[in-house]
């Protein structure tokens, strides 16, 4: 070993970055470093210190503190110090520059800078993993705690590889859109085509977005609000708030409430918009809302756009026209063009409906599908027609809003509870008179119908609803949770005051005049198994949120609206709900509640089914429920017949609505909406890569290699502590440690636990640590037996094939930075397929440099030739890899720029500056490939023992 003596060089091995270091001090115990590049100082255990001593050979080129260049041609040594001597000039080791590098593989190895083998083993196995993830077709997706659905993986996949991704996710309550619409953002970022990102929301939604896409996805927001844009500007007043983080979430309230807000947002280019609760934008030919102009002009600030509701129907046709009309103004600029275009759509979907179900097309049929595919002969189109399936795809494609809505329904997908309608009658309390009921039943009728007797108090004391509820949730028992949806937060207060005195029960408020912290406060409680029984929710309950651990819900009032109903019901009726959904409905005979209860339950069916096309009925019904429901307290026949009427009127309505829907644009949509081949398979490549255990293994070694604690608790989940970190910080991985599964399962089941994939930001991180550094680029081997029929000394050079291109062109799916394998020996023969890596790693033990230090020169002039030799037949591999990259490439990216091309001219769905991405994607693809470059990432020495 050598001996420590101040003013001696020496470099750490786990922080080159830190630059050449000076010995200052050295004792029994501890020695002291200055390492003046980078002011750092480090103490270490002198029995363990991680350093190297820097010594240079006659040879080699050196820098001065002075600037000087020199070549050694002498070195002596006094003290344990060493003096350089060369071009008539001497330099102690003192003097030499603090930032000389020994960071490229060749350089340290010749200069005796190596690290043990396992670490390069380890590099080489990183840039091979990295190469893997970066070009799976499934990058994004198998990284989110969720379960495998195959539409929402469908829907995430078409948009995600979209060049313009703008569309409306409108799938129906309870199917997943939040979990479609962070998949899409978690793809487009993974694969850096979405570097900025807007999310816009109803204030009540806010923390909810931020907790599923932090704790789902690992994605981490900016929640930006009225303190937070004051804050930042407090101290630059020219400092743009939505400048300052790449992915932001912020409520329409703080944008609409000050405008220079909403400008500083506008001011910021976003890569993706996403905007939830869209029914919420009003627009009318003549006029819109503010929500609405907000919206549309950061779309035009923005490259793609997620609109998300799952009532495209709630406004009517003029709402949904809005909506498509943010999608693409150029191609929905006239309501009435597109009143016409929709019903157009009925014979198109009719054909549809006829292939899928495998039926005969009858003569006209055939002559339409010859219209509609007049590029094929008629022996083309039979042959075409023979393909059942991808023909089908066609046909669809080329009609409808299918490009730019998506929209699952409960009728075409499967994993669904039951949902049982549970009507209670009542009868009135005698504490309560039935003529004091009957007016505050028509007081609280015209306040919410009519808006009549806005500010009067609610008061349900004594009332038969709030007995009839404290009797149930005492009747269910203290397992059982209860939501209760309501009209106002007015009410919602009412029935909180007035159960309190029925009953001693646990109880939590959410509603519109609680903070956005007192609502998830109350939320949480709701779902601890020990905590509220009953949530008492305003109308902003049925928005959004998730309390399908619930499995009662009680409809304390009933809205005119049946799109408002279902989402109230979508709280509970949702996929992964493990039991039937029991409803409440108690009503008072002969009263508006009996009568919107027979409308809901009887006329519309929409308790217990999903119902499509809502706003029809209350467009159509909702004038004649108003006046009849003023009147329903009056006891006589005629009342009771007009609502016999109302109620057989509204049952014929909704089958011919139902019938018109299915034969029309929303049975495109739905056939566009998820196709089973596609999303099978993407189902099936992650549980393959769920199953695959190569990530343990992989990230053990990696735990290991770095410093990380790993306590195994199970076969596939580990507690990580720091431990001895050989690093500044490890990726995700807090001073109190953390607990990690690579088991979807178990993930789904603890979110206190990290979900290990290869899509995961430690994982990923860990992955740049380490081909970051320089660790493990320089090695030295020897062959174990020495009778080993080996070459005497072979070069195994790993280079790195890699493109420099503009993430939003994502050429990591043709060629990420690909790893390339070349085995030298002294003649400068190819020997890579004679001594793979493995066995190499195998029949080989770590050397110390010190031996080649005897003879620099085998180093110093043998090496370089050698990599000389290697980098040619690098050269070769890479022209290979090269052709291969730009015919996958071609194939690919032609096949859709020429698609996109001719579905533009029968489907204007598809824009102008689509196609035109598409065909500059193909040029500035290609071209980038061209370009790509090799580099020496790592070296080893491969030697074969004397004897």
């Amino acid at each position: 070993m050598t001996a420590f003596q101040t003013g001696q060089r020496w470099i750490s091995e786990t922080e080159p970055e830190l630059g050449l270091g000076i010995l200052e001090s050295v004792s029994r115990h501890q020695l002291e470093i200055h390492f003046p590049a980078s002011s750092e100082r480090r103490i270490y255990a002198t029995a363990s210190a991680p350093i190297k001593r820097v010594e240079f050979r006659q040879g080699d080129t050196i820098h001065s503190q002075r600037g000087e260049t020199i070549i050694i041609e002498e070195v002596t040594e006094e003290e344990g110090r060493l003096t350089y001597h060369g071009d008539g000039c001497a330099v102690a080791e003192m003097d030499l520059a603090d930032t000389i590098s020994f960071s490229k593989p060749e350089d340290r190895l010749i200069g005796g800078q190596i690290d043990q083998s396992a670490a390069f083993s380890l590099r080489y196995e990183a840039i091979r993993r990295q190469n893997h993830a970066l070009q799976s077709s499934v990058a994004g997706f198998m990284g989110g705690r969720i379960d495998l659905i195959p539409h929402q993986l469908y829907i995430a996949s078409e948009v995600a590889n979209r060049y313009m991704p703008r569309v409306l996710l409108a799938d129906e309550v309870g199917l997943g859109k939040t979990i479609e619409a962070c998949l899409i953002l978690h793809r487009l970022n993974l694969t850096g085509r979405a570097e900025r990102i807007l999310i816009i929301l109803p204030e009540s939604l806010v923390h909810q977005w931020f907790i599923e896409l932090l704790r789902r996805f690992n994605m981490w927001f900016t929640l930006i609000d009225a303190d937070h844009c004051e804050s930042a500007t407090a101290v630059d007043a020219d400092v743009n708030p939505f400048n300052e983080d790449q992915h932001v979430i912020c409520s329409t309230k703080t944008l609409l409430e000050n405008p220079r807000w909403a400008e500083a947002a506008l001011q910021t280019k976003w890569d993706m918009l996403v905007v939830d609760e869209a029914h919420h934008l009003e627009w009318t030919p003549e006029a819109a809302s503010p929500e609405y102009k907000l919206v549309e002009a950061l779309s035009k600030k923005s490259h793609g756009l997620l609109l998300l509701t799952a009532t495209p129907e709630q406004l009517g046709a003029e709402g949904h026209f809005a909506r498509l009309r943010l999608l693409d103004p150029d191609r929905y600029p006239d309501l009435e063009k597109f009143r016409e275009e929709q019903a157009g759509y009925s014979q198109v979907a009719g054909v549809a409906n006829k292939l899928e179900a495998g039926e005969a097309l009858d003569a006209g049929e055939m002559d339409f599908l010859r219209e509609v595919f007049s590029e094929f002969s008629e022996a083309e189109l039979r042959k075409e027609l023979q393909d059942t399936t991808a023909f089908l795809n066609q046909l669809v494609d080329r009609h409808g809003t299918g490009r730019v809505i998506f929209r699952n329904t409960r009728d075409a997908l499967q994993g669904f509870p039951k949902r049982e309608g549970i009507p209670a009658e009542l009868k009135p309390r005698a504490k309560l008179s039935k003529a004091d009921l009957e007016v505050r039943l028509l007081r609280e009728f015209e306040k919410e119908t009519n808006g009549a007797g806005e500010g009067e108090d609610y008061d349900f004391r004594h009332g038969p609803r709030v007995q009839w509820l404290a009797e149930l949730i005492q009747k269910l028992g203290e397992h059982e949770k209860v939501l209760l949806i309501c009209s106002t937060r007015e009410k919602v207060q009412a029935i909180y005051d007035a159960l309190q005195e029925e009953i001693n029960v646990k109880a939590a408020l959410f509603h519109e005049a609680l903070t956005l912290l007192q609502r998830d406060r109350n939320a949480a409680w709701f779902a601890e198994p020990d905590g509220a029984r009953i949530l008492l929710c305003s109308e902003i309950g049925s928005e959004g949120r998730n309390f399908q651990f619930a499995h009662h819900l009680v409809l304390f009032d009933l809205p005119l609206n049946p799109e408002l109903l279902e989402q109230r019901i979508g709280r509970l009726d949702r996929i992964g709900q493990s039991e039937t959904i029991r409803i409440h409905i108690p009503f008072l005979p002969h009263s508006w509640t009996e009568l919107l209860m027979r409308w809901h339950h009887e006329g519309l069916d929409g308790i217990e089914h999903s119902l499509k096309g809502g706003n029809a009925y209350l467009e159509r019904f909702g004038d004649k429920l108003r006046k009849l429901g003023g009147e329903f307290h009056h006891e006589s026949s005629k009342v009771a017949k007009e609502a016999d009427v109302l109620i057989e009127e509204s049952r014929r309505f909704r089958e011919d609505l139902e019938t018109r829907l299915s034969q029309g644009q929303d049975r495109l949509i739905a056939l566009n909406s998820f196709r089973e081949d596609v999303s099978s398979e993407l189902v099936n490549q992650i549980q393959q890569q769920d199953a695959d255990r190569t990530l343990d293994g992989f990230m053990n070694r990696i735990f290991d290699h770095f410093g990380v604690t790993v306590d195994d608790l199970d076969s596939r989940s580990f507690h990580l502590t720091p431990g001895q970190l050989f690093t500044d910080a490890f990726p995700g991985l807090p001073e109190e440690g953390t607990t990690v599964t690579c088991d979807r399962t178990k993930a789904l089941g603890r979110e206190d636990i990290g979900f290990l994939t290869w899509d995961h930001p430690m994982v990923r991180g860990s992955i740049d640590l380490m081909l970051s550094s320089e660790k493990g680029n320089s090695s030295i081997v020897v062959w174990k037996d020495s009778r080993m029929e080996a070459p005497p000394i072979l070069i195994e050079a790993i280079y790195v094939l890699e493109s420099v291109a503009p993430a939003r062109l994502h050429v990591d799916r043709f060629l990420p930075p690909t790893p390339v394998r070349i085995l030298v020996d002294m003649e400068g023969k190819d020997r890579s397929e004679e001594f793979l890596h493995d066995i190499i790693n195998r029949k080989t033990a770590d050397e110390e440099a010190f031996r080649l230090r005897q003879n620099p020169e085998l180093l110093q002039s043998l090496v370089p030739e050698m990599l000389r030799a290697a980098r040619s037949y690098a050269r070769e591999e890479k022209s290979t890899r090269l052709k291969d990259a730009m015919r996958e490439a071609h194939t690919r990216l032609d096949g859709e720029a020429s698609r996109l091309k001719e579905l533009r001219k029968v489907n204007p769905n598809v824009s102008e500056e689509e196609i035109k991405i598409a065909q500059n994607v193909v040029e500035d693809v290609t071209r980038h490939i061209s370009k790509a470059h090799l580099r020496l990432d790592a070296v080893r020495l491969v030697l074969r023992q004397p004897g």
